[in-house]
């Protein structure tokens, strides 16, 4: 995973995380990349400086081998990211596979509206937002171990 400091034409920045380099400039190319300020699909990367390791950092272990985080930042990061998902899940209904469907379904209400969660295809979220239904990925569990 990479996180990236994203700016939209209009100035507004953001930062955003993907699978990697080649993850974000595919879904840039396609519009899929959007400020959450005012949508804008115009978006490319900021500078940014880059997040570079102490010696000290990197030699930090714990008990099982696992290299520690390296600083408290990653630490908070994670707490949220984590704390974002609990609360996701706990408010929503897991359709599974169904998701598009489900989705669709709401959309054009044969199905109560009703805030859900699922597993899309990255072509099948494509089309989704390109029918209008606004869906939004949510970041997997953080890996503790890096």
């Amino acid at each position: 995973m990479i996180l990236y400091r994203l700016i939209c034409s209009e100035g507004h920045e953001f930062e955003s995380w993907f699978r990697d380099s080649e993850a974000y400039d595919a879904q840039a190319a396609q519009g899929a990349v959007s400020c959450p300020f005012c949508h804008s699909t115009q978006v490319a990367k900021a500078i940014m400086a880059p997040n570079v390791a102490r010696r000290s950092s990197r030699a930090r272990e714990d008990e099982a081998g696992v290299p520690a985080l390296l600083d408290e930042r990653h630490a908070a990061l994670r707490a949220m990211i984590q704390e974002l998902r609990q609360k996701v899940v706990a408010a929503t209904e897991d359709v599974g596979d169904r998701f598009p469907n489900e989705a669709r379904r709401m959309q054009d209400g044969e199905a109560e509206n009703r805030p859900i969660r699922g597993r899309a295809s990255f072509e099948e979220a494509k089309a989704l937002l390109e029918e209008g239904i606004e869906i939004l990925p949510l970041p997997g569990p953080p890996d503790e171990s890096h």
